[in-house]
């Protein structure tokens, strides 16, 4: 049993070290559910509406101790100025392994629009915060004694801040940011080489928000590229999302298509294969009024999988303080 629970350990870090799920809040495709501020800071009170966002994701339904997400994410101006505040809760857990955090932020938005209704707009933004790690062994010793487990719950705390910039030109957007800007360093647990450092990574993000003059039908493609500076770890999302504007609101519906660069070698019969991360993720949602409901579900299409189920995760959200949408563009993060 003690074997087992050690290989189960090494299996969660190892598909963790792949879905970028262990160096802070884990990059999924959470974003793309009106929710860019969970990886940029500088989306920090960037609408016309102040939101709180909530995100549950769980993974591998019917599997013991499978990954879990948990965010709450609130931003939105500082009354009626170019500065913003954000705030970003969070507990990731990943079998034995768990980690909670929380940022604070704060954002500038500087205007260069000629007139009000034009859209130019360069933003900056800065998070701050704190993440706990955990390793529970209190259940590893069920089976008698080990001298490398400690047959405890360790603990660790970091500090780190994220900065980026974030540009909208009438229906385009850019976004920049640099995560885990300090060089910590590394954390381990007992003498059994399970190591959390928080690596630099640089996310890069652009799309565009295309429709016809008078049609209730606009379309946003849109691609986030990932870097991780330490393990020289790289992906890339392709996203497409449809837009149907409503009585009531708006309708969307979207898929991100993501590959990783890096691949992982396996035995395949009396051979060696290799495969890349790849997952299509489809997404739907809903704006009624003034509240948010999505809800997305990930397939990862690799040959050789931990289990043959999908990712999970749904997204509830409301939009507070909104004033009237200032520019006369197809920009929904900002409108």
């Amino acid at each position: 049993m003690k074997l087992e629970k050690i290989c189960l350990i090494a299996v969660m870090l190892l598909f963790s070290k792949v879905s970028i799920a262990q160096e802070g809040l884990p990059i999924y495709s959470d974003y793309l559910t009106d929710n860019y501020y969970l990886i940029h800071p500088s989306m920090a009170g960037v609408a016309n509406c102040a939101k709180i966002r909530l995100t549950g994701r769980q993974q591998w339904f019917g599997q013991d101790e499978a990954p879990s997400l948990n965010t709450l994410s609130i931003n939105g101006r500082l009354g009626d100025g170019p500065s913003a505040a954000g705030a970003i809760v969070f507990a990731d857990k990943n079998g034995y392994h768990s980690q909670t955090g929380a940022y604070l932020t704060y954002a500038h938005h500087l205007m260069f629009s000629r007139n009000p209704i034009d859209l130019n707009m360069l933003s900056f933004g800065l998070s701050t915060g704190f993440i706990q790690y955990k390793l529970d062994e209190t259940s590893f010793l069920a089976d008698g004694f080990d001298p490398i487990i400690a047959g405890i719950e360790q603990t660790a705390t970091n500090f780190n801040i994220d900065f980026g910039f974030s540009y909208h030109f009438l229906d385009f957007y850019a976004h920049a940011t640099v995560k885990n800007v300090l060089a910590n360093e590394g954390i381990n647990f007992n003498e059994q080489g399970l190591s959390y450092d928080n690596l630099r990574t640089y996310l890069v993000s652009a799309g565009n928000v295309f429709s016809k003059l008078g049609s209730e039908m606009s379309y946003e493609p849109s691609v986030m590229f990932m870097y991780r500076d330490a393990t020289k770890e790289s992906l890339i999302d392709v996203n497409i999302k449809a837009y149907r504007e409503m009585d009531f609101g708006k309708l969307w519906a979207g898929l991100s298509y993501r590959r990783s660069f890096d691949g992982a070698e396996f035995l395949d019969g009396s051979g060696v294969s290799s495969q890349k991360l790849q997952y299509f993720t489809p997404l739907v949602g809903v704006n009624y009024k003034n509240f948010v409901f999505a809800y997305t579900y990930s397939y990862q299409a690799n040959s050789v999988v931990f289990n043959n189920g999908g990712f999970h995760q749904l997204t509830l959200g409301f939009n507070f303080n909104c004033v009237r949408e200032k520019y006369e563009c197809n920009c929904p993060s900002v409108n």
